[in-house]
């Protein structure tokens, strides 16, 4: 189990590999003793008990006589560590070779490896994090861009669960008036003021449904944005993906129908990744093949988030032609942009009319004209309005699951005031918006739930 706070833990922190440092993690309160009996200065053995916090100790690292290699020793000293705990971290050359000594060495002295996110789990059992926080961590360490990043930072400094704290510690108070008047049933008194009790609910609906709206944001910023390229045959989407891209990811031919299979890419545009996914022609066809390449187009469209509707713009020659095309893509009920493409063969009366419709940008996916136009438009399309309209982004699955299940039990407290329910079964509904709440920040949790969270942290972390 992973709540063994006893043992003395030791994994290698750094990731796998060859480089020219390697940092191995020791924690618990034997960490001292163990580095200790193998740590030697250059005067001779050292006992690093004697030594202050957040210290750094040059040395070496011997097996008896055996020179393992030189190190750098930090110390520091719990509490005022990651874990809570006592904790060394040897800073060695990042030999996998050497890491194995030294971990195979403390483990001979009393230490035992890690389990995955257990460095993680300490610090949240010993109050350094609470749970949403500790969550954080590990997307930190898979944030892949700069909006990953920043939320994940955001979460782990704090995010939403202080106010979730707040919230919830203004409920129990109203709890434990509820659970007074159970004492006094028979006497019929009401301690609990039941309007300011509506009005606290309320307020803190009102709190958590901007929260739980968020999710969609943040969701597609931690794990990137499916943009799903799209439009019929020969108007340039596989062209249009190869210029984004910058290489020749698409096969590119004048052949009606080319692309029979979806391709998908992702690049970071503006620190979020989008994953752009150039599709099969939009067509009827008898081609068995190619028809299952549409039917799969309309599949990847449905699950997008953005549609670049690509059209070939020398076949728009009114401004009926133009407003068929933006039809055609606002049914897909998506954020979407027309991109009217191969402007370079258009004359400049054609190429004013796309200019000045909004959601429609004129192109030269071929010339590569427009390109920064679409990049910047795609932030605009999908973030701008939502960014202002959230000071905190839940990006977490189990957080939103969370804050939806709160929200409802709420909702049922409110219709048990309104329909003058037993001051008993309003406490129950009362006390399971309480556990959902509690769940969030890991004041209410259990064994299983925690072995799910940190088992997907990796090992030394």
């Amino acid at each position: 189990m992973l709540h063994e706070l006893n043992d003395t833990i030791v994994a290698p922190a750094s990731a796998p590999g060859i480089g020219a440092i390697a940092l191995i993690r020791i924690s618990g309160k034997e960490a001292l003793s163990i580095c200790s009996a193998i740590f030697y200065s250059p005067s001779g053995k050292q006992n690093l008990a004697t030594k202050k916090s957040h210290t750094a100790h040059f040395g070496s690292i011997r097996d008896g006589s055996l020179l393992i290699d030189e190190v750098v020793a930090t110390l520091f000293l719990g509490p005022r560590s990651f874990t809570g705990e006592t904790t060394v971290e040897l800073s060695c050359h990042g030999s996998p070779y050497i890491q194995q000594q030294i971990i195979s060495l403390l483990l001979k002295k009393g230490a035992r490896m890690a389990r995955a996110g257990e460095f993680t789990m300490r610090a949240f059992l010993n109050g350094k994090l609470d749970l949403s926080q500790a969550e954080a961590v590990a997307d930190v360490i898979a944030a892949d861009t700069e909006g990953a990043h920043k939320l994940a930072l955001q979460q782990m400094r704090g995010g939403f669960s202080s106010d979730i704290r707040s919230m919830r510690q203004q409920l129990i108070d109203f709890a434990a008036l509820m659970e007074l008047e159970l004492d006094f049933s028979e006497e019929d008194v009401e301690f609990a003021n039941r309007e300011q009790f509506v009005q606290l609910v309320k307020s803190i609906q009102l709190k958590l449904l901007p929260l739980i709206d968020s999710f969609k944001l943040g969701n597609v910023i931690k794990n990137g944005v499916p943009v799903a390229i799209a439009g019929k045959p020969n108007a340039g989407k596989s062209t249009l993906l190869n210029t984004l891209l910058n290489e020749e990811r698409a096969l590119v031919s004048e052949i009606a129908g080319t692309t029979r299979d979806s391709i998908e890419e992702v690049l970071n545009v503006n620190g979020v990744a989008y994953r752009f996914i150039d599709t099969a022609g939009l067509r009827e066809t008898e081609d068995s093949i190619e028809k299952m390449g549409v039917e799969k187009s309309y599949e990847k469209i449905k699950n997008a988030g953005i549609l670049l509707y690509v059209v070939d713009a020398t076949e728009i020659h009114t401004s009926q032609d133009l407003t068929e095309v933006i039809a055609q893509a606002s049914a897909f009920q998506l954020p979407y942009l027309v991109l009217a493409n191969k402007s370079d063969l258009c004359t400049p009366d054609m190429i004013n009319q796309f200019t000045l419709t909004k959601n429609v940008l004129s192109i030269s996916a071929k010339q590569k004209d427009g390109i920064v136009d679409i990049k910047n438009a795609l932030g605009k399309l999908l973030f701008d309005d939502d960014i202002a309209r959230h000071s905190e982004i839940v990006t977490n699955m189990r957080h939103y699951d969370g804050l939806k299940k709160s929200f409802a039990a709420l909702d049922d407290v409110l219709k048990g005031v309104q329909q003058r329910l037993t001051t008993e079964l309003i406490a129950l509904d009362l006390r399971r918006a309480l556990a959902y709440m509690g769940e969030l920040s890991g004041e209410i949790s259990n064994e299983q739930v925690l072995d799910s969270i940190f088992s997907r942290f990796c090992i030394g972390k």
